[in-house]
Formats: structure tokens, sequence, C-alpha cells
């Protein structure tokens, strides 16, 4: 089962609520199969869990990870799961801003659901038990995320969008990208964006560009400042509509007219920056169910 990396487009965040929490306004999207950790689960007499791929390290296979607390989720609420034997290739960067935990449990309650140990609205209320970004990432679909992550509203007919990921090595944890937005006390009261209609992917990036924002980039940039220098190189590449940070970062992204100007940039920033972790995708009708 595909976990592919969510993408926030857009990132509205309103100010601080009693519970230190925050609104969202996001219109998200999940990349293919190049951008994407994958999770392979089988009933089995033990559970376990192993772990691979280029970003997997051993203090991932904790109880903290996801796919197992969404495991444990289910049988907090007495559903009979049967123990699991999994292995999880984690292919997608850590504190990245790809939501990649939230995509391996979101992978592992759509097999829960393909087993019918679960039934989608039961998977959906589990979702949003484990954190903002599990719900949009069990649908895995184009969606607005709204609340705190748990109001996940599908978004048809977007246009494919070519899209190069781009991750500078550096780890940027969620929370500390939060407390930096609090202090700088710019929050506004949070205004929910009205999507039009789009044509294609110019007129989405256009549009972006103009009505919307990534409020977590400036306090993030503050955290990691090689953000802005990934920000830069992306800007510069031919055919580059728009560079933005997705999520609380530190991975950034480009969104391209043509797959033809993104393989040529692909190939372009790889030869400057061999180090750095580059993805070209399609984002559109996620291919993880």
């Amino acid at each position: 089962m595909l976990a592919p990396a969510k993408v926030n487009l857009f990132l509205h965040v309103g100010p601080a609520k009693e519970n230190g929490r925050h609104d969202l306004d996001s219109l998200v999207m999940f990349a293919g199969p190049e951008a994407s950790d994958r999770l392979e689960a089988r009933k089995a007499t033990q559970p376990s869990l192993d772990l691979h791929g280029q970003f997997a390290t051993y203090d991932l296979a904790t109880p903290d990870n996801l796919v197992v607390q969404a495991l444990a989720a289910c049988q907090a609420r007495g559903l009979r799961v049967p123990p699991m034997a999994m292995s999880l290739h984690k292919e997608l960067p850590v504190a990245a801003g790809l939501g990649g935990g939230s995509a391996d449990a979101g992978a592992m309650l759509r097999i829960l659901v393909k087993l019918g140990t679960l039934t989608p609205p039961v998977a959906m209320t589990i979702a949003a038990s484990l954190g903002g970004d599990v719900p949009a990432a069990f649908l895995s679909r184009p969606c607005l995320m709204r609340g705190e992550g748990e109001q996940v509203t599908p978004v048809p007919n977007l246009p494919d969008l070519p899209i190069l990921l781009v991750n500078p090595g550096l780890a940027c944890p969620t929370g500390p990208v939060f407390r930096a937005f609090d202090a700088a006390g710019q929050a506004a009261p949070l205004e929910l964006a009205e999507l039009p209609d789009f044509e294609g992917v110019e007129t989405l990036a256009a549009w972006l560009e103009a009505e919307t924002r990534n409020d977590l980039q400036a306090p993030a940039i503050s955290i990691v400042p090689e953000i802005a220098n990934v920000l830069g190189e992306l800007a510069g590449l031919k055919g580059s509509l728009l560079a933005r940070l997705s999520g609380s970062g530190a991975t950034c992204f480009a969104l391209f007219s043509s797959r033809t100007d993104l393989r040529h940039a692909s190939e372009t920033l790889r030869m400057r920056h061999p180090r750095w972790w580059i993805a070209p995708t399609l984002l559109g009708g996620s291919q993880a169910h």
C-alpha cells in the first residue's frame, strides 16, 4: 500500500486557541509513487514491524510510530484487530513537512478497511484521533483541511500538477515552527479561502501566488535558514511557476507547466546539489488506493 507524501499548496494558520492548537485552512494534494513510503501488512501469529528504505532508522520502530498507534487506537476501541506482520519502507524524509508518519498511519487504516476490520467512517474517526494530518492522509486525495485537520473536504476536478519536491537534508520539527509562529504574534483571524475553477496548472499556480500563502514559511526559515536557499534555487529554475514551503518544512516545492520542464529542472538541481533529496512527481488523484 503506497503512503504518498502530502503537499500543502497553501497553509493558512489561525491564532493559538485555549488548547494550544491552531485552526487551519489548507489545500493538500498527494504525490505519486516517486515520493511515497510503502507499507505492507499481513495477518500473523505475532505482531511485528520491520523497517526498510533510505530513511529507516531504529528509533522509528517504537510505540510512538503512527502505524503502531493506529493499531493501538483500534484495539482501545474494542475492535478486533488480528496480529499484523508489517514492513514499512521509509522513502520520505522525516520531519520534512510531507506528513510521512501520517501517510503511513493512513495506509495502515486503509489496509484495515480493505481487510474488513474497519468501515471507512470508523477509520476516519480513528484517523482524527491520531493527528491533524492523518484524516487527509487516510483519504489520500485532493482535499481541503480545516479545523485542526479533522475537517476534510474532497476537492474534485483539480488539474494534475507536475511538481518538484526538494529537502536539503535538514529536519524541521513541527512543534518549534508553531512556537516561532506564535512568538511572532502576527496571527490574524482565519478566513477560509474560496477555490475558483482552474483550467490548468498555470491558472492554479497564478491563483496560489496571488491569493494564498504558507503562514509557517517565515517561522520555518527562522529555524532552518537553508530553506530560503532552497526556495531561491527552485524559483530560479526554468519553467518554475511557483516555489513555496510545504507544511512546516523543510521540504519545498516548485510547480511546473509540463513534465518536460519538470524533468529538466530535476536534472539541473541534482547536478548542483547531489546531497539534497529531490523527487519529481505528479500531484493528482492518489494511486495509494
